[in-house]
């Protein structure tokens, strides 16, 4: 599934320019391509992890794989902006039941440690490969007409979901205990859709209107019904003491900074290759393609490197490399150069996935129980959806600000730039705490283990 939907995230991209041509579309709207799938996959991605964990994985993600398959093919037949929208939403929605059910399957079939850590970066191998094949097709399909990269994942979609059939054992499977928290699911769902619809809607309405504050308000009154219904219930949805794990808080802030930088990236940099340097869709997968393969083709040794370094040090040295290559990338301008901007930028945000995508996915569910995998696959797959919408957002609205929203200067884009790179700098920040607690906590262990060794010396005296 994560194939299908790097697949899927990458010829999308590509295609943007070219569906803002064809359905005369806003920079502003032109998001909500985008936003759209993001509003159902990251509003209800708690649920469908819940809801894997309660019902059985295998059968939640044939059913939701069925659903993506559909909604790919309505959104490759329709011809207008809102109907696309919304056929990328009702995809969405399916992803956020195949997402977490396709990662707590791997974290429960695998124990924790080199068995699990190895089958997770071959996880993450399989999403380079399908962003690095998508961005290839889709430079070639957007040619042929923008329609043919949203009908590609059809086939791949009915592949994986004869290939799960077949594979995924159908034998009993160990479910979570309780019943549906439908109050909590129905809290958490409203608050998660309310929020990445506010902050998408933000930049039109305005940060400081009434709508947007009104209903920022109403996020905060859902969210805090929602922390005082799971505390009173003794089957939650959401099992808030799974947030005292400092690792797992740090890991799903580190997957909302690195996917919310990189889809707002990614959305500026189509729109500057396409739209002011009018390269061609194929050249502007070029572009992009350097990062996925390196991604593709190193992502299978990272699960012997968070064996012998640790996924702290990894996420580190990601982050570092993730502000280096927005960095990099501040330098546009109307002739940029391929061997000293655009390639040595992809490259380090090539490592900074390579490194931080498998650590972040094995520090997020390490000393997690099996029954609640779905829910900590869950809790990190929001965190990346949400990141990318709320960034998004922000991003479109420095773009657009001190315009008419149709047209980009290299000043905007810019400065849109800046966004990802600061929080890419934040992440960096995040993930050098996460170091530091674990050296305090080394020490704090060895003056344990030196105490219990005088005192074994003075009994023996």
């Amino acid at each position: 599934m994560i194939f299908l939907d790097a697949l899927d995230v990458s010829m999308v991209g590509v295609a943007l320019p070219a569906i803002q041509h064809d359905l005369g579309l806003s920079t502003s709207s032109l998001q909500w391509v985008v936003s759209g799938y993001v509003l159902g996959y990251g509003g209800l991605l708690l649920l469908g992890g819940r809801t894997a964990d309660l019902l059985g994985r295998r059968r939640v993600f044939l059913v939701a794989l069925g659903v993506f398959a559909v909604a790919s093919l309505l959104g490759g037949v329709v011809d207008d902006g809102g109907l696309l929208i919304a056929a990328r939403f009702v995809k969405g929605v399916a992803a956020a039941f195949t997402a977490p059910a396709a990662l707590s399957i791997i974290t429960t079939t695998f124990p924790e440690g080199p068995e699990r850590n190895k089958a997770l970066s071959i996880f993450t191998a399989c999403a380079a490969s399908g962003y690095s094949l998508g961005l290839v097709l889709s430079g070639l399909l957007t040619g042929l007409g923008w329609q043919w990269t949203l009908l590609m994942p059809v086939p791949v979609a009915v592949i994986a979901l004869i290939a799960a059939l077949k594979v995924l054992p159908k034998g009993r499977e160990e479910r979570a205990e309780g019943g549906h928290d439908l109050i909590g699911a129905v809290l958490i769902t409203a608050s998660m859709l309310l929020l990445v619809f506010t902050v998408v809607q933000a930049p039109e309405v305005g940060w400081a209107s009434f709508r947007t504050i009104g209903s920022l308000v109403a996020v905060a009154v859902l969210l805090g019904l929602f922390v005082l219904t799971e505390l009173r219930l003794k089957h939650p949805l959401v099992r808030l003491g799974i947030l005292r794990s400092g690792h797992i808080v740090r890991a799903n802030l580190g997957l909302l900074i690195l996917m919310g930088s990189y889809v707002a990236f990614q959305f500026v940099a189509m729109q500057y290759f396409q739209n002011l340097l009018h390269w061609s869709a194929l050249g502007t997968a070029m572009a992009f393609l350097p990062a996925g393969l390196l991604v593709a083709v190193t992502s299978t040794k990272m699960g012997d490197f968070a064996d012998r370094f640790g996924t702290g040090k990894l996420i580190v040295i990601g982050a570092a490399a993730l502000a280096g290559g927005y960095a990099i990338f501040l330098g546009i301008d109307e002739t940029p150069s391929l061997g000293a901007m655009v390639i040595p930028g992809m490259v380090l945000l090539g490592v900074a996935f390579a490194l931080s995508f498998p650590a972040l996915n094995i520090q997020a569910t390490n000393g997690v129980h099996d029954d609640e995998q779905g829910l900590a696959s869950g809790l990190l797959n929001t965190s990346g959806q949400v990141g990318g919408a709320i960034v998004l957002a922000v991003v479109t609205a420095v773009m657009t600000s001190g315009g008419n929203g149709e047209t980009l200067s290299i000043g905007a884009l810019r400065s849109a730039i800046v966004v990802s790179l600061v929080l890419a700098l934040v992440g960096l920040a995040i993930s050098a705490t996460g170091l530091r607690s674990r050296r305090a906590a080394a020490e704090v262990e060895a003056e344990v283990e030196a105490e219990r060794e005088g005192v074994k010396v003075v009994e023996a005296v």
